[in-house]
């Protein structure tokens, strides 16, 4: 069931009424008041928890997914869950708004690396100290729960952002040094305090441009320096190539950051928004994304590149004639079960999506399946990088099979 992707982002742009709807209302939502449950319906029993065998061997991996046996197997995984096929690098972002992602840290713990917690946000105080808040959301207890189901071979590494900073804010910090030196030491302090591997630094994105490179890079260096100088480590949260925008991150600051920066985190995901519905990374762009600023030809490539992290979203989008927004493995799921069918297949883009009428309207959905997910792991293994993944309480359970 191979369909143009392009054709129906034109048609849900417009709003036009399509001749064909690949969905339907399950059987359940259209039966009468006390008719009898069909056979059908019995038959649909949901798994969950641990299985005898893994996506692999259940032959779940297809590129045109049955909607019924994702439904009904995405809750399941296999029982060896230390049983790790990607050897590079993985980190896996959780968040306090999806919960389940703190669970996925410690079922899955040997399949991480890193774990990110997205808890700290540095913010400047009316008297020009700085503070770094969320540290009431560190929950030891977790933090050692995670380390055990790692073997203590994953490392802690929060995500730290600045909040709530004006030009003003950020032209103090980046122009003085004791400015510069002062947020160092306050994530230093942080990081001792909690005993964190290092940090996450959130903060290319929002200054690239705005910014001379120098005073950027040099800033970023110098947390990096004053981390790694009590073994400590930082991960830079780095955004991806596109052809129609500024080139906010280059080979040149690839190259002049890659000796003090630990991995960087690259944001290969939202290709498309609601103003430009699609797939969410297409494959072909996130290659690009990698080569771009670590080419094949660069000197020393094994090592650049192993220092990258091949963003890979776990969340999909929900587009519809008025807008649409991301959704969620369990927003995902109550759409698939208007599905009849399997979903179609984005060959250009590799991955899966569907449409469907529902009471709410009509959506064109895009999710990552264990295909696309398999695809962009296959992808990393080819480039020689590593992976992030944002985020974990966003996924199905059955994704770390793959892991």
């Amino acid at each position: 069931m191979k369909s143009n992707v392009s054709i129906l982002m034109v048609v849900l742009a417009l709003c036009v009424i399509l001749s064909k709807v690949h969905g339907t209302l399950s059987p359940s939502s259209k039966s009468k008041k006390g008719s009898k449950t069909t056979s059908k319906e019995k038959e649909f029993k949901v798994k969950v928890g641990p299985q005898q065998l893994s996506v692999f061997d259940r032959n779940l991996i297809e590129d045109e997914p049955s909607a019924r046996d994702i439904l009904v197997e995405s809750g399941s995984y296999y029982k060896d869950t230390e049983n790790r096929l990607f050897n590079g690098t993985v980190l896996g972002y959780v968040t306090s708004w999806n919960n389940h992602g703190y669970d996925v840290a410690k079922i899955w713990g040997t399949k991480f690396d890193i774990i990110s917690p997205v808890w700290l946000q540095i913010v400047r105080l009316p008297s020009g100290e700085y503070q770094i808040n969320g540290e009431h959301d560190v929950d030891s207890g977790w933090i050692k729960d995670v380390r055990t189901a790692g073997h203590h071979k994953n490392k802690i590494i929060p995500r730290v952002l600045f909040d709530k900073f004006t030009d003003k804010d950020f032209s103090r910090l980046l122009t003085y040094e004791e400015q510069k030196a002062a947020v160092a030491s306050l994530i230093l302090k942080t990081c001792q305090k909690h005993g964190f591997n290092g940090i996450v630094l959130e903060i290319w994105s929002q200054l690239a441009v705005r910014v001379e490179d120098k005073h950027l890079i040099d800033f970023v260096t110098q947390i990096a320096k004053t981390l790694r100088s009590h073994s400590m480590e930082t991960v830079l949260v780095i955004p991806p190539f596109r052809k129609e925008m500024y080139d906010l991150f280059s080979k040149q600051h690839f190259d002049a950051l890659y000796p003090v920066i630990s991995w960087f985190s690259l944001m290969t995901y939202d290709f498309s928004s609601i103003q430009r519905p699609g797939a969410n990374a297409p494959l072909h762009w996130m290659r690009n994304a990698v080569e771009h600023i670590c080419p094949d030809s660069s000197t020393n490539l094994s090592a650049k590149r192993s220092k990258i992290l091949l963003g890979l979203n776990l969340y999909g989008n929900d587009f519809t004639p008025d807008g649409g927004s991301a959704i969620i493995g369990h927003e995902y799921l109550s759409f698939l079960k208007y599905v009849k069918g399997r979903l179609s297949h984005d060959e250009t883009n590799a991955e899966n999506f569907f449409e469907v009428k529902t009471p709410t309207g009509r959506h064109i959905v895009f999710y990552p399946t264990l295909y696309s997910v398999y695809e962009r792991i296959q992808l990393a293994r080819e480039l020689g990088t590593g992976i992030s993944l944002w985020e974990l309480g966003q996924g199905l359970d059955y994704f770390y099979d793959l892991f």
